[in-house]
């Protein structure tokens, strides 16, 4: 696991429950992969937002990550953006979606790698 470099992020993430922490941990750990591999998508940076872990790129939409009313956990993306909808587009069927702004996950193990890596990526390089 990547070490925390705000305490206030490392806390968020010690108050979820220990069902949604898994999950987000592993949906973090995604993240930081996947914009590792997008210069365009560096620095990198990991802060709060609305409370909930967040992910900024220079020229990309904001990733949030935490839990949900429906779900254990999901990542949320910017919901006036066309991500959901193009993602929708590219996968249909394969995930519970909450309309045009989140994936929804049960279990850590429902997070597919070229699937949620191809989302988080599309998201950490979109232009408004």
């Amino acid at each position: 696991m990547t070490p925390f470099d705000d305490p206030a992020v490392e806390a968020a993430f010690n108050a979820f429950p220990q069902s949604t922490r898994t999950g987000v941990l592993a949906l973090r750990d995604l993240v930081l992969e996947t914009a590792g591999s997008l210069p365009k998508a560096q620095p990198l940076q990991e802060a709060l937002r609305w409370g909930q872990p967040a992910y900024l790129a220079p020229k990309g939409s904001t990733i949030r990550l935490g839990g949900h009313k429906a779900a254990s956990f999901a990542l949320f993306v910017h919901c006036q953006s066309r991500l959901m909808g193009d993602f929708t587009s590219a996968f249909p069927g394969e995930d519970r979606i909450d309309g045009n702004r989140a994936i929804l996950f049960d279990d850590p193990g429902q997070i597919d790698n070229t699937r949620h890596g191809w989302l988080i990526a599309r998201a950490l390089t979109y232009h408004f």
